[in-house]
């Protein structure tokens, strides 16, 4: 059993406090949409499958309530803009109160659904990885970004539960330390092979032809394949770009947004400037200086080498393998 995020127990979610691993396992209980909706944006939950499912669960909350739906939507969507998920799950849970349909039902099903499709997403992308493999990665895309198994970390499973050997490098990604705090820990649990490296630290082994393919996962794909992830992901892509080593993007459909043209119409989230100047608690740089903090950066389509789906693998031009696979969810 690989970890997990969140729970629903009883009419109470509980959300692993991501902010506290790997020190601390603590739980927290939301009991209604408000609750969620401060989690989220204080990244007691984080990752844009996981968002989108805990909106959910906040949405069967305050129907549980009886609290007004509309205003349980909005406080949640204004939570966090960049991950389309969020906003994807929280109208599913409106087009199906207005349909009659029991929210807390419904939100089981958006649980349930993510976890199915991270292991689709796995399976395909499996595929695209030989033998043997030393993989990158950015950021957390793993079990804990998701409801469970994980988007990009969903591959890497996938690929060893298939018989493949596959050693996973982490970026640090700073400056929430996704990648040293979760996905090191999250793939120790699992006993996969993983080495911790800075930031600044790819470029090196980049030069060094340790790797054979960058996975990431995404916060939302526009409809021309442009792709925003978290911040760091584009340097990355350069790099392996520069290096010849395929990029790989994996997320569910949920998280394509066929309405948003391309990457300049991404919102693109401005956090915390305590986030850079401290780490842990304790300073690290001096009084007053300027600070920006872009949670986000976007990844030009063009360096992109294939987009890995729960519907099968995109490949350039994706402005047409994007249009062809709504037009196919239309028909389906």
């Amino acid at each position: 059993m690989h970890v997990t995020p969140l729970r629903w127990e009883g009419g109470v979610l509980f959300l692993l406090d991501q902010r506290l691993l790997p020190r601390e396992e603590i739980w927290v209980a939301c009991r209604t949409a408000n609750e969620v909706a401060a989690s989220i944006a204080t990244m007691v939950v984080r990752g844009a499958p996981a968002i989108g499912v805990a909106a959910a669960y906040g949405m069967a909350l305050a129907a549980e309530r009886g609290d007004d739906l509309d205003d349980a939507a909005s406080t949640l969507k204004r939570a966090r803009p960049t991950a389309v998920n969020l906003a994807w799950a929280v109208d599913r849970m409106l087009r199906a109160s207005r349909a009659g349909a029991d929210l807390t039902r419904e939100a089981e099903l958006i649980h349930r659904e993510d976890v199915e499709a991270n292991m689709r997403i796995g399976r395909h992308g499996a595929q695209l990885l030989g033998e043997r493999a030393t993989v990158l990665t950015h950021c957390n895309a793993g079990a804990l970004a998701t409801a469970g198994y994980g988007t990009a970390l969903g591959v890497i499973r996938a690929a060893i539960e298939g018989g493949k050997h596959v050693a996973v490098f982490a970026d640090e990604t700073r400056p929430y330390l996704q990648g040293a705090r979760l996905t090191a820990w999250e793939l120790q649990q699992d006993g996969i092979d993983v080495t911790l490296i800075t930031d600044n630290m790819a470029g090196h082994f980049f030069q060094q032809n340790r790797f054979d393919a960058v996975i990431v996962g995404a916060d939302r794909i526009a409809a021309n394949g442009d792709t925003a992830n978290k911040i760091g992901t584009y340097t990355v892509a350069v790099l392996a770009h520069a290096h010849d080593v395929p990029f790989y993007v994996a997320a569910p459909i949920s998280t394509i947004d066929p309405d948003c043209p391309d990457g300049t119409a991404i919102p693109i989230e401005e956090r915390s400037a305590q986030e850079v100047v401290e780490v842990f608690g304790s300073r690290v740089a001096p009084e007053g200086i300027a600070v920006r903090h872009p949670a986000f950066d976007v990844t030009p389509a063009r360096l992109v080498s294939a987009i890995i789906t729960d519907r099968g693998v995109l490949r350039a031009p994706y402005e047409s393998s994007i249009a062809a696979l709504f037009e196919e969810r239309v028909h389906a």
